[in-house]
């Protein structure tokens, strides 16, 4: 089984390979790395790694820890690999076929950051409406949100009380960002965690302004 682990580790030279080390030992089969940020000595890296039927998850984060500085911020089951270098032909697929582009957009945007599912939204008399799902996104919707219309880019907290109970329960992380204009919100949640680093938020961010070019109003 496919897992997606999350570490923090000191950013320097043997520190990464020492972790590869580690998970070897204990026959996980690292498939990919991605960098999720750097600065202040320290680096948050994504690893999807292959476990051995009969292996519990919790031997990855002994294995890792087992490392000087390393710390685990989370480890979720992983299906699929980590599409992290899609965005432009994500933005060619939404240019190809404008009229489907939202659709196409919100399908394709949580395989590039690793998110769970995506949603987004638009003003419906004096609340919200969903406009489009991705197909993993959960059937409970918002039925309020009070950061909406939103001006910029953001990590929401997911224990507020406009959050659904469903979400709630799954500890899902959450961020958000406008689609070209402040009233048309791109959600993602991340059931499970880990949370949404600042680089995280500012490639969403990225992503949507590009997008949204090409989206019709």
């Amino acid at each position: 089984m496919s897992f997606l682990i999350r570490v923090q580790l000191p950013d320097r030279p043997g520190t990464l390979g020492a972790v590869a080390t580690a998970l070897g030992e204990i026959g996980a089969d690292i498939l990919s790395v991605d960098v999720v940020e750097r600065g202040s000595g320290l680096a948050i890296d994504d690893l999807v790694v292959e476990l051995p039927s009969g292996r519990l998850p919790d031997t990855l984060i002994t294995a890792a820890e087992s490392v000087e500085g390393v710390e685990v911020d989370a480890v979720r089951p992983y299906a699929g690999i980590l599409d992290t270098h899609r965005e432009l032909e994500l933005v060619e697929e939404v240019a190809e076929v404008p009229h489907k582009g939202l659709e196409i957009f919100t399908e394709g945007v949580p395989k590039i950051i690793r998110a769970g599912w995506a949603v987004v939204v638009g003003p419906e008399g004096t609340g919200i409406n969903r406009l489009t799902a991705s197909s993993a996104a959960p059937e409970t919707r918002m039925a309020d949100a009070p950061w909406f219309p939103l001006e910029r880019a953001t990590v929401l907290d997911g224990e507020e009380e406009w959050v659904p109970e469903p979400w709630r329960e799954l500890g899902t992380e959450l961020a958000a960002t406008p689609l070209g204009k402040p009233d048309r919100v791109l959600v993602v949640g991340r059931p499970g965690g880990p949370m949404f680093r600042a680089a995280e938020v500012a490639r969403l961010a990225h992503l949507a302004g590009i997008v949204a070019v090409v989206l019709p109003d």
